[in-house]
């Protein structure tokens, strides 16, 4: 981590005031931005009702610091028994399990809100690596399986920056989806998220988030790659934007 010491005590020190201040702001932006989008969360449930199955949360295992698991609520986008239809826990692009407003909801992220409260009670991070199902955490090394789970995961991160647009990257490989993404996404998100595991500070932190907000309005950009020039290069096996 970019801390400057002195001796080790003080280097601990830093390391427990930064997350502490990063909790606080956690639950205080949360708290404010679920009171504010209060009436579209309802707005959401109720077409759910009544365009989906019936079904408004979706609850789903992920690992989270430590190797805790929790349960990650998001926005019903698919059928319910998707997990044990083809495809499992990796959804490609056009996926055919993906509800008709499901796919808005998938397409403007508005389905990943709900972990707001995840946020709240400290399940997750606004910024992080992304927790993993149980299935995709074990597409890893054991020594990145080790770094993502040494910190709170994310709602947000630099894996979820890049890999924006996975699904479509998933949908376009000749590969199985399961192989694709053992073999050719796992290993440069892993590098990607322990990159910043080993750079995390106030400046990344918050740099992260105005760069979500900027990918959601701007998908195509690859402004990430210029904010933080260091990080690790694309590889040539990935099409990314």
């Amino acid at each position: 981590m970019n801390f400057y010491t002195y001796d080790n005590d003080n280097f601990f020190n830093l390391i427990e005031y930064f997350f502490i201040l990063i909790r606080f702001f956690d639950i205080f932006l949360s708290f404010v931005v679920i009171l504010f989008l209060l009436p579209l969360f309802v707005l959401i449930s109720l077409i759910l009702i009544c365009s989906g199955e019936n079904q408004i949360f979706f609850v789903q295992p992920r690992i989270g610091k430590g190797k805790k698991i929790f349960g990650l609520l998001k926005f019903a986008t698919m059928l319910k028994n998707s997990p044990n239809l083809p495809g499992g826990d990796i959804t490609a692009g056009n996926d055919p399990r993906v509800l008709p407003f499901g796919k808005f909801l998938r397409k403007t992220k508005i389905n990943e809100l709900p972990q707001l409260w995840n946020i709240l009670k400290g399940d997750i991070s606004f910024v992080g690596p992304r927790p993993l199902t149980p299935n995709t955490f074990e597409f890893y090394s054991i020594d990145i399986q080790k770094n993502l789970t040494s910190i709170c995961p994310g709602l947000t991160g630099v894996g979820s920056i890049v890999f924006r647009d996975e699904e479509s990257l998933i949908n376009f490989s000749l590969k199985k989806p399961e192989i694709f993404y053992k073999e050719d996404i796992a290993p440069y998100k892993g590098t990607l998220e322990t990159w910043f595991s080993d750079n995390i500070n106030i400046n990344v932190y918050f740099k992260i988030i105005l760069l979500t907000v900027w990918v959601i309005i701007f998908p195509k950009s690859n402004l990430i790659y210029r904010v933080f020039p260091e990080l690790p290069s694309k590889p040539n096996n990935l099409k990314l934007e």
